[in-house]
């Protein structure tokens, strides 16, 4: 009986099962990290095949900035109807109205949701937490393991990374302290839309091109809203664009587009050389080292 070889596909598909099997095996309270962007999307049907048909043994967890893309929070609240799912979420807005945080001079909020992350996790006493965290996107997080070690303080520390050989994931860690899970480590973008589209995954529909209201700043088509843009001398025109990635609409940038199918979008990929955080994610451009300096301090 001669066996066909596993697709690129399969393959990354049976080492996510994999490692969403191996935490339940191994911790006593995982949790999802979801947005409602694509790499939470795709992460979330890896958990529910993994465990079909029985229930995914986890909850997930959002930090809402309050400048979420009202599109994605529509999808995340119908998808956990769907699935009967239990969602946490820590909101930046409660940290900011009780005087703990304090809004940023450039509007954004991606850089505070640090704080409610770190302090759910621990209040919750979640173990292991699952993010869809890939390797390709950004030099910081090509540093990280499978399991990703983070201390008491949920801070992380590249030295303290151990050794992954034949998929072989140690989980041991003191009490307070917890592992990050990257399910799709070694995925690539282009690898997370083929695969939406051969097993037909639904995405909200910002990620297809659309005409939509847009301001230049720095570099990129942002959305005009309340989070406070447009400045005074910046326009608002109406495009056709689409997003790469989707976070805190302060920074995250659409595309100019015409990519308003799946095909489509794929084609446009695969003929990219910029990252998607690279050329639509305004808070990796802080600094040469902004990603991980946020990492260190418990961010993704």
């Amino acid at each position: 009986m001669t066996v066909s070889p596993l697709s690129h596909l399969d393959a990354l598909e049976s080492e996510s099962v994999h490692i969403f099997r191996e935490v339940a095996g191994e911790f006593e309270r995982p949790v999802i990290l979801f947005s409602g962007g694509k790499d939470s999307i795709v992460m979330l049907y890896l958990a529910l095949k993994a465990f079909t048909p029985a229930a995914i043994p986890f909850s997930l967890l959002h930090v809402d900035t309050g400048h979420n893309f009202p599109e994605v929070i529509d999808y995340r609240d119908r998808v956990v109807g769907a699935h009967g799912l239990r969602l946490h979420v820590a909101s930046v807005q409660d940290y900011i109205d009780r005087g703990v945080l304090r809004e940023r001079p450039d509007g954004t909020r991606n850089p505070l949701q640090t704080r409610p992350l770190t302090e759910r996790i621990q209040s919750e006493k979640f173990d292991a937490v699952f993010g869809g965290g890939r390797r390709d996107e950004e030099k910081a997080r090509a540093k990280e393991r499978v399991f990703s070690l983070r201390d008491e303080f949920s801070q992380w520390d590249p030295r303290r990374q151990r050794p992954e050989l034949w998929n072989l994931y140690n989980g041991r860690h003191a009490p307070g302290e917890h592992v990050r899970v990257f399910p799709l480590s070694n995925w690539t973008e282009l690898d997370v839309w083929q695969y939406m589209a051969r097993e037909h995954i639904e995405l909200p529909n910002i990620y297809y091109a659309h005409q939509r209201e847009v301001f230049r700043r720095n570099g990129m088509w942002l959305t005009a809203g309340d989070w406070g843009g447009p400045r005074e001398h910046e326009v608002v025109e109406k495009r056709q664009v689409r997003y790469r990635t989707v976070g805190d609409m302060s920074c995250t940038g659409a595309v100019d587009s015409e990519a308003d199918t799946i095909e489509k979008v794929i084609d446009e990929i695969a003929a990219s050389r910029l990252t998607e955080r690279g050329a639509t994610r305004a808070d990796d451009k802080m600094s040469e080292a902004a990603m991980e300096d946020r990492k260190r301090e418990g961010y993704f």
